[in-house]
């Protein structure tokens, strides 16, 4: 793909927020990717531009009718100074099932990995070099045509955005406190639960303000229909350590299919560890926590890398976990998934893909 590029001036350029205070989303580059599609036309005008405004139609189907997914991945530099990204072929897969179930042209996969490398690239001096930062970039599409009626658009524009950040969370690696929610529900089988849509996250909003309003982190979603079975926690999948067994929901359709999930998976089964993807309900949790033989939680995430839960809350009732502390296998993922990242160890699972 031959992508044309206007590039801001050395002069132009913006100054790079301090690394040590950098938060989550706050900060953006210099530039973005942007690309057009048109019934009948397919994707076309690739272009690098200077990061600004976009211009959109008061009728645009995004704005009414929610036809808008996006995706998320890091650019990491390693202590050898090289750029490293963590599995972003399984982001463009994910993205390409997104559009598949919000009825939004596919993306060549091939295409949007070399827009990112280029992007990066030209954005290179945005990439922290402090442990623990990174370079999040925010692939992204929206339904652009402008009309009022219930259809699929014809036209769509696709952006790349890139942002430096921090930890995820204010606990940082420190375990949070999970509230779960029987009032409010993210997602239904049958429904988008499984693509990465905007609409998923609005309707998350309410229960995680309220989450927030009583002192917790994030919320844990129990499934639709019964209100008892887990599914995930508002920005990560969910594991469970139970007898030894690592424990995760299984992928029915209303669970994003995480990236990070599939990591800890493939790391914890070379490691020995027998691992379920299954139905496990809140009340078995409660039971296990309370027999002792759930020995830890933790969450997956692009965002976070991995979290500890030091504690569910449900229905007045608080349920600690492993005395509240950071379990050994949190632990050992996100040391080893990281040294993986930064380039600090061996990546015997071919994830990491290195910008030359």
């Amino acid at each position: 793909m031959e992508i044309q590029k206007e590039l801001k001036a050395e002069s132009e350029l913006k100054p790079l927020p301090d690394a040590n205070n950098l938060g989550f989303g706050i900060h953006f580059t210099d530039h973005m990717f942007l690309m057009d599609y048109d019934d009948g036309k397919g994707w076309h005008s690739p272009r690098i531009v200077p990061y600004g405004n976009f211009s959109l139609d008061p009728a645009a189907v995004a704005l009414h009718y929610g036809q808008a997914i996006f995706e998320g991945l890091k650019a990491y530099r390693g202590t050898d100074g090289q750029i490293r990204l963590f599995r972003p072929d399984e982001n463009m897969k994910r993205m390409n099932r997104s559009t598949w179930r919000m009825c939004m042209p596919q993306i060549n996969e091939a295409d949007i990995l070399q827009a990112i490398e280029e992007l990066v690239k030209i954005e290179s001096r945005w990439v922290p070099g402090q442990h623990g930062t990174s370079l999040y970039i925010r692939p992204f599409m929206v339904a652009t045509e402008a009309f009022l009626g219930v259809r699929p658009a014809k036209q769509y524009l696709f952006s790349i955005i890139l942002c430096p950040v921090g930890a995820y969370y204010a606990e940082g690696f420190n375990p949070v406190k999970i509230f779960v929610t029987e009032k409010f529900v993210r997602a239904a089988k049958g429904g988008v639960g499984e693509a990465k849509t905007a609409g998923n996250y609005a309707a998350s909003l309410m229960a995680s303000e309220e989450a927030k309003e009583l002192g917790f982190t994030q919320v844990l979603w129990l499934d639709a229909a019964e209100r008892k079975y887990i599914e995930e926690v508002g920005t990560m999948n969910i594991f469970f350590m139970i007898d030894d067994v690592l424990v995760t929901p299984a992928l029915s359709g209303s669970i994003l299919p995480g990236i990070t999930r599939d990591s800890v998976i493939q790391m914890a089964r070379s490691w020995g560890i027998k691992v379920e993807e299954r139905a496990i309900s809140i009340d078995e949790v409660i039971e296990k926590a309370e027999s002792g033989q759930l020995q830890e939680s933790f969450g997956s995430g692009t965002a976070a890398v991995i979290s500890p839960v030091g504690s569910l809350y449900y229905m007045g009732k608080n349920i600690e976990i492993n005395k509240g502390q950071t379990g050994p296998l949190a632990q050992r993922l996100f040391d080893e998934i990281t040294t993986i990242q930064y380039g600090d160890k061996e990546d015997k699972f071919n994830w990491t893909k290195i910008l030359e």
